[in-house]
Parts: structure tokens; C-alpha cells; sequence
């Protein structure tokens, strides 16, 4: 599975990855200062927002790009590694995405 991460502590920037790996997850990211934010998602599996740590504009156009693109939002408001590890354990396409192999099916 490819997951995007907006938002986020810098310094945990390490963490979130090297915990989504242990989930099976591919995980890209941006710390929510980047402009057009929405090109570097791509055709991601899952998008996770930390609210409390991205600015208004970024999350406007990464739910705006997921939207469009039929991507999954998850929001946290913490920016823990606990929290990051809960929103991925909850992603209802966990290990049927087109990363693992699977065929990717989203429901509306």
C-alpha cells in the first residue's frame, strides 16, 4: 500500500516511515509547507492529514486532490507515531491496494 503523510512533526520525519514499513506501507512525506502539494501525492493508496500541523491551504488541496482522485482521507489531529500506526491499521484498503498486488476496489 502507498500512503501520503501531510503534516507531522520534522523531527519524526524518520519514524513515520520506518513505522509504516513495519506496516507493509509505502509512506511519502511533506511536512505541508510545499506548493502544489497536489502533484507530489500522485496517485497515492491513502492520504493521512495531521490537522493540528499543515497549513489551511495544503489541506484544502490535498482534499481536494483526493477527492478527485477517489483517494481515502484519513485526518489525525496528534502527529504521534501511535497515531499515524492507528490510522494505517484502520485503512480500509489495507493490503488489497494496487501496491500489494491486489486489485484496488474503493467503495462509495
Amino acid at each position: 500500500m502507498c500512503a501520503v503523510l501531510i503534516g507531522g512533526m520534522d523531527r519524526l520525519h524518520r519514524e513515520y516511515i520506518e513505522t509504516a514499513k513495519s506496516l507493509g506501507v509505502v509512506l511519502k512525506v511533506f511536512n505541508g509547507q510545499e506548493r502544489k502539494i497536489e502533484k507530489q501525492i500522485g496517485q497515492a493508496d491513502m492520504l493521512i492529514l495531521c490537522t493540528g500541523k499543515v497549513s489551511h491551504s495544503a489541506k484544502r488541496e490535498a482534499i481536494k486532490h483526493a477527492g478527485a482522485n477517489k483517494i481515502p482521507v484519513s485526518m489525525m489531529h496528534s502527529a504521534g507515531i501511535s497515531a499515524l500506526r492507528c490510522c494505517i491499521e484502520k485503512c480500509p484498503l489495507k493490503n488489497s491496494c494496487a501496491c500489494c498486488g491486489k486489485i484496488q476496489q474503493l467503495s462509495k
